[in-house]
């Protein structure tokens, strides 16, 4: 019998795991894929706070998942595949482990949001990709393309136009990053834009992808020959074993106040998964303090 259960290993998962360690509390965190989450899939962070030099990504993650079990945290490495969340003992299951804590803070973030291509999922990983980061350097030196506008399209093209020619392909007239990494993009040399563009198909070609490509009206535009295209289209949260539980939004996103209380007493959302207006690195530990120490609040109640 845990004290506290967190399921997701990002900023805010482990944030959560070393205040609730540090609190004297029995927790384990249970993590599906890699630790870190979105974060360890990013090349160079330069807006966290604490580091004037960039950081990269895993190293960040590394530096947290090295620092919450110094405090005492145990880390499993599984996927949650059933949630019993309702009672005084919620239990979640891992194919035949079972596991029971008296509260659980729920931290499995967002992933990236797919294109909705007809043969999307054959392609992926022949010249499709949803992580530049990764698999930018099997494309050294050959034309890519990224599709999307915000802040992940940015970091994306940035990287790759570092060893790539790079389109980048946004379905709006304006990014909808800002900033510095938008003006980066704008004058990078390595990089052309392809305003008010979506993708329409992308069929595998001699050299990589031919992606078919409509404007804002439909209309076909020239086909776009690539060697590999990244998807950064924005982001869907890791909600789907939740429904029918806790209250979600039309998005999918836990519903949880800023005490990242959620409709169920004792469970806790923190990160990307919680609906809030600014989702950031610094905004998901915030979270997993504040879930954290409203866990021991809980337990301290009860």
């Amino acid at each position: 019998m845990l004290d506290v259960l967190i399921v997701g290993g990002g900023p805010a998962g482990m944030t959560a795991g070393l205040y609730a360690a540090r609190a004297g509390l029995d927790s384990l965190l249970l993590e599906g894929e890699l630790i870190g989450g979105q974060v360890s899939t990013t090349n160079m962070l330069e807006n966290y706070p604490g580091f004037p030099e960039p950081i990269g990504g895993p190293e960040l993650m590394m530096r947290f998942s090295e620092q919450a079990e110094r405090a005492g945290l145990k880390i499993e490495y599984r996927p949650v595949t059933r949630f019993e969340l309702g009672g005084e003992i919620k239990r979640l299951y891992s194919g035949e482990h079972v596991y029971q804590a008296r509260s659980v803070i729920l931290t499995m973030g967002a992933r990236r949001r797919k294109l909705g291509l007809e043969n999307e999922e054959a392609l992926v990983g022949r010249g499709l990709s949803y992580c530049a980061t990764c698999d930018g350097a099997f494309y050294r030196g050959k034309p890519v393309a990224v599709v999307g506008g915000g802040e992940t399209a940015v970091e994306d093209a940035l990287y790759l136009a570092a060893q790539s020619k790079v389109t980048l392909i946004h379905r709006r007239d304006s990014l909808r990053s800002a900033g510095i990494g938008a003006r980066r993009v704008m004058e990078n040399p390595n990089i052309q834009i392809l305003w008010n563009t979506r993708v329409a198909s992308a069929q595998p070609s001699a050299n990589g992808l031919t992606l078919r490509l409509i404007d804002e009206n439909g209309q076909d535009r020239p086909p776009l020959e690539v060697a590999g295209c990244f998807v950064a289209v924005g982001t869907q949260p890791g909600s789907e074993l939740l429904k029918g539980q806790l209250e979600l939004d039309e998005a999918g996103y836990v519903v949880a106040s800023e005490d990242t209380q959620t409709s169920i007493p004792g469970v806790f959302a923190a990160g990307d998964l919680r609906k809030k207006p600014l989702k950031q690195i610094v905004t998901a530990v915030s979270d997993g303090a504040v879930a954290a120490s409203m866990a021991l609040n809980w337990l301290h109640n009860r």
